[in-house]
């Protein structure tokens, strides 16, 4: 990665075609922090990890919506099981995972319920789907036991209902006194004309805003337009980040191939008929470390085997960059650890690094 240049994102939006060429002034960037590997790996047999919690003692718990599996794994054990062991069973359609305190939730869509269990799988009480607010499932709790949700617009017929912006709702412990607090942008969408139909689909490998909840209730938003990110603190105050600087990735055909690849050979006609993002977003995930820090997973090139990360302070400022080998990406950071879950051809490999303290701001 040491060859891109970095650029502020918006002053590219409208030169595409000069995107690849690298054009305009360099903005600084601060000095990596590069995890160091330690040598614990485990394989699982999953299509994708989506998420992932930290347990203590060496444990993580990990979901895998495609193989409908809630699982704990401690590698340096070398050890995978059913995360509530024979009680796993009672999950059908398992889709996100969070941890808030001591509980690990789990919104299993079937089911239509968040189910919480112990940091050692114990099963603790449910909360059903919230009709007044179209069935949603919470994604998020605070310390005080506020729940948030992420509504996004019914798309509707034509897909036109996808321009509308999706709203980040907080309701008390007790699910009463529904609050908009936030809205996040439309997904990046095209028009495709099929059987003589217009519709509107999501571009392929668009990005789109991520955020989370921190236990005092602070709410951050990364937002993948601008490419910067937004706090809302636990007094309500709206803190606007600067725009960070970002290394402009085209789509390429490699790209494109890469995500078709994905699909079964029998659906690539119809998938392909969706246009494709011009520049890769700027990052493809996000998550907060357990000191607050927001940790942009930043985009890369095909076949770069370095991937980076932006470490983002409470006020939406650059507080570092961080580093590692390999072809993963972070799933969650504990105490001084992350996990890293990387694809191989028989599922996901998942390794242990060690996380040093971020940079301070202002570090040279």
């Amino acid at each position: 990665m040491s060859g891109h240049r970095f650029f502020s994102r918006s002053s590219i939006v409208l030169a595409a075609t000069a995107l690849a060429a690298g054009c305009g002034p360099a903005s600084p960037v601060a000095e990596p922090i590069r995890l160091v590997a330690q040598g614990d790996t485990l394989l699982t047999p999953y299509g994708d990890i989506t998420d992932a919690a930290w347990l203590g003692d060496g444990r993580w718990a990990l979901i895998a919506p495609q193989d409908r599996a809630v699982m704990a794994a401690s590698l340096d054990a070398g050890k995978l099981a059913p995360f509530a062991g024979p009680r796993s069973r009672e999950l059908q359609q398992p889709f996100h995972l969070f941890r808030a305190g001591d509980s690990i939730y789990v919104a299993d869509w079937q089911r239509r319920q968040l189910g919480s269990w112990s940091l050692d799988g114990r099963p603790g009480g449910a909360v059903p789907a919230v009709d007044g607010l179209r069935g949603a499932l919470p994604r998020a709790r605070d310390a005080r036991g506020n729940w948030y949700f992420e509504l996004r617009p019914a798309p509707g017929p034509d897909g036109g209902g996808n321009q509308d912006s999706a709203a980040i709702v907080r309701t008390a412990p007790d699910l009463t006194g529904a609050d908009t607090i936030a809205r996040l942008a439309p997904l990046e969408l095209a028009e495709v004309i099929s059987d003589g139909r217009r519709r509107l689909e999501r571009r392929l490998l668009s990005g789109q805003d991520r955020w989370g909840v921190l236990p005092d209730g602070a709410l951050w938003i990364a937002r993948v337009g601008q490419n910067r990110v937004d706090w809302r603190d636990s007094a309500g105050t709206i803190h606007q980040g600067p725009e960070l600087p970002d290394a402009v990735l085209p789509v390429t055909e490699n790209d494109r191939q890469l995500f078709l690849n994905k699909f079964e050979a029998a659906l690539r006609p119809t998938v392909s008929q969706i246009p494709f993002v011009v520049i890769k977003p700027p990052f493809d995930n996000a998550f907060a470390a357990p000191d607050g820090v927001v940790w942009l997973v930043k985009n890369r090139a095909i076949g770069d085997t370095l991937r980076q990360y932006q470490l983002i302070n409470r006020e939406g400022r650059l507080a570092g960059t961080a580093t590692h080998p390999g072809f993963g990406r972070i799933l969650a950071v504990g105490e001084g650890v992350a996990v890293v879950g990387e694809p191989f051809e028989g599922g996901v490999r998942l390794l242990d690094f060690r996380m040093p303290a971020p940079a301070p701001a202002g570090t040279p």
